[in-house]
C-alpha cells in the first residue's frame, strides 16, 4: 500500500511539472481547512474575551486568566511543534494529521463546556496537542503534493489561509456570542475536523517515510520546561506588577536557562527534535526570527484590540467581529502579491518593505482614542494585515527551501512552532505590559474609594467598570476608558518596536542573496 501511494505522488508530482492537477488542488484544500481550523481557534476567543471576563454571561476569568486561556493554548502548540515534526516525519505525515483533527475536535468540545476558567486553560492545553500533530503535518504534505516550480505558490495559499481566519473568526465569533453561550465559539471547530478527517482520506497521501527519526524526549522536557516559565514570569510579572518579585525573577532567570541547556543538548544530539543547526544558515535564522517577531505583535495587537473595540467602543462581541475583519483583507492581498513581488525583486526588499508596512499599522495605534471612527481604525488594522501577509509567505518558502526532504516535518515544525512561540510571548509581553500600565495610570485616580475597592478596580478596566456600576460612579467608565487607551498606545509601540526588529533582521540576513539564489526562493 505504501508502495502504491508512493507511485501515485510522484506520478502526481511529476505531473504538477506541468500545472497542478485538480487532485492536487482538491489535496491542498484539505491542508487549508485543517490549518484554517486551527487559526480559527485563535481568532474566535480573541472577540470571546471580554464575555469570558464578565461573572454572569462567562466564567468571571481574571486577566492572568484570560492570557492564560490563549497562552496555554500557544505554549503547549509550540512546545510540542517539534515532537509533532518527528513523529510526522516517523509514522506519516497523513497519519499525524489525522490524529491532530480528531484530538483537537475532542478538545474544543471539552472546552466549550468547561465549568471554570481552570478547566478551560486545561482544555485549551489539550488542543494545543492536536494542533501541534496537525501543523507539520500541513506544510510537509505540501511539499509532497507540489513541486518546487508550484510549491511557493501553494505556500503563499496555505500562509494566506490565516487572514481567512482572521476575517471570518471574530465574525462568527460575535454572530454566535450575539445568540448563543460562550461555549459556542469552540464547537465551530467540530464539523470541520469531520471534514478535514474526511477529505484527508479521499485526496491526501498515505505515505510514509523510510526514515525513522529518534524521539528527543530531553529536547521536549527542557523547551516546554524553560518556555513556560518564561512565559509564566512574564504574565505574572504583570498580573502583580513587581517585577523585582524573587519568585518572578527566579522563573524568567530559570527559563532562560533551560532554553539554553536545550540548545546546548540538542546540538549534541543526532536526530533533535528541533533542529538548531539549521540557525548556522543566517537566511534561515532571518527567515525564522522575521516570521516569530511578525506574530510576536499579530497576536499581542490582537488581544487588546477587541478590549478596545468592546469595552472603550462599546461594540457588541459581532460588531467588533466585524470591525477586526480588514485586517484580513491585508493578509489576503498582501500573501499573494509578495510571492509575484519576490520572484522579481528577492526576499530581502519585499519583507523589509512588509515589515515596515506593519510597523506602521502599529505605531498608528497611538493617534487612536475614545472616540477615533472605525475608518481610520480599519486603515491601520489593513496596513498591519498587508504587512503580515506579505511577510510570512515568502520567509516560510525560505525556510523550506533550506530543508533536506527527509526533514520537512520537523523544519515545518521550527517554522511553525517559532510563529506559536511568538504569538505566545506577543501575548504575554503585550498583555502584561497593558496591565502595567494600566493599573499605574488608573491607581492614583482611585484613591478616594475604599482600599479593598480601589485594588479591585484597578486589576482592570472591566473591572473597573463593574465597580462603577455597582456603586453609580459613572466616572469609573471614563476612567477605565481612558486608562486602556493610554496603556493600549504604549503595548503598541512594544509591537512596533518588534515589526521594526524583524525588518532590521531581513535586511541583515539577507544581504549576500546571490541573483540566482534571490531567483530560487
Amino acid at each position: 500500500m505504501a508502495a502504491q501511494n508512493t507511485a501515485t505522488t510522484d506520478a502526481a508530482q511529476a505531473g504538477s511539472a506541468h500545472s497542478p492537477t485538480g487532485r492536487q488542488w482538491l489535496a491542498l484544500s484539505v491542508l487549508v481547512l485543517s490549518q484554517l481550523a486551527v487559526w480559527l481557534d485563535n481568532t474566535v476567543l480573541n472577540v470571546a474575551l471580554k464575555t469570558l471576563a464578565d461573572p454572569d454571561e462567562g466564567l468571571g476569568a481574571s486577566p492572568n486568566q484570560l492570557q492564560w486561556s490563549i497562552s496555554s493554548y500557544t505554549l503547549v502548540f509550540a512546545v510540542l511543534l517539534f515532537t509533532g515534526g518527528v513523529l510526522a516525519d516517523r509514522y506519516g505525515h497523513r497519519r499525524l494529521l489525522l490524529t491532530g483533527m480528531v484530538l483537537f475536535g475532542a478538545a474544543s468540545a471539552w472546552a466549550a463546556y468547561s465549568g471554570s476558567a481552570t478547566e478551560l486553560i486545561v482544555a485549551r492545553g489539550a488542543m494545543g496537542i492536536g494542533s501541534a500533530l496537525i501543523m507539520p503535518a500541513t506544510l510537509a504534505l505540501i511539499a509532497q503534493v507540489f513541486d518546487e516550480r508550484h510549491r511557493a505558490t501553494a505556500i503563499a495559499i496555505w500562509s494566506g489561509s490565516s487572514g481567512i481566519a482572521i476575517a471570518t473568526g471574530p465574525m462568527l465569533s460575535g454572530a454566535l456570542l450575539d445568540h448563543f453561550w460562550w461555549g459556542s465559539v469552540f464547537l465551530v471547530n467540530v464539523p470541520i475536523v469531520v471534514l478535514c478527517v474526511a477529505g484527508s482520506f479521499v485526496f491526501l497521501p498515505g505515505v510514509v517515510t523510510r526514515v525513522r527519526q529518534k524521539f528527543d524526549p530531553l529536547g521536549v522536557v527542557l523547551s516546554t520546561a524553560g518556555l513556560f516559565a518564561i512565559v509564566w514570569g512574564v504574565i505574572e510579572g504583570g498580573h502583580r506588577n513587581d517585577w523585582t518579585d524573587p519568585a518572578i525573577v527566579a522563573s524568567l532567570a530559570g527559563g532562560v536557562l533551560l532554553v539554553v541547556v536545550f540548545v546546548l543538548v540538542e546540538l549534541r544530539v543526532a536526530n533533535p527534535s528541533f533542529d538548531v543547526r539549521l540557525f548556522r544558515d543566517i537566511r534561515f535564522t532571518g527567515a525564522s526570527v522575521a516570521v516569530m517577531l511578525t506574530f510576536f505583535g499579530l497576536n499581542g495587537s490582537m488581544y487588546y484590540t477587541s478590549f478596545y473595540l468592546q469595552g472603550v467602543q462599546g461594540q457588541t462581541p459581532l460588531e467588533c467581529g466585524l470591525s477586526i475583519a480588514p485586517v484580513a483583507l491585508g493578509v489576503l492581498l498582501g500573501a499573494p502579491l509578495s510571492a509575484k513581488l519576490v520572484r522579481n525583486h528577492g526576499v530581502r526588499p519585499v519583507v523589509t518593505a512588509a515589515m515596515l508596512i506593519a510597523t506602521t499599522g502599529f505605531v498608528a495605534y497611538v493617534f487612536l482614542d475614545e472616540s477615533s471612527g472605525l475608518p481610520l481604525f480599519w486603515v491601520f488594522l489593513i496596513l498591519q494585515g498587508l504587512g503580515m501577509g506579505a511577510a510570512v509567505a515568502p520567509t516560510t518558502e525560505a525556510i523550506m527551501a533550506i530543508l533536506p526532504a527527509d526533514r520537512t516535518g520537523a523544519g515545518s515544525a521550527v517554522n511553525n512552532s517559532l510563529r506559536q512561540i511568538g504569538g505566545v510571548l506577543g501575548v504575554a509581553v503585550l498583555g502584561s505590559v497593558l496591565v502595567s500600565v494600566y493599573r499605574d495610570r488608573v491607581t492614583p485616580r482611585l484613591s478616594g474609594l475604599p482600599s479593598g475597592a480601589a485594588d479591585t478596580a484597578g486589576e482592570s478596566p472591566e473591572a473597573t467598570r463593574l465597580l462603577g456600576a455597582k456603586m453609580r460612579l459613572p466616572r469609573l467608565s471614563d476612567i477605565a476608558d481612558e486608562g486602556f487607551v493610554h496603556a493600549m498606545h504604549v503595548a503598541s509601540i512594544v509591537g512596533a518596536a518588534a515589526a521594526a526588529a524583524g525588518a532590521v533582521i531581513i535586511w541583515w540576513a539577507f544581504r549576500r542573496t546571490s541573483s540566482g539564489a534571490r531567483s530560487s526562493m
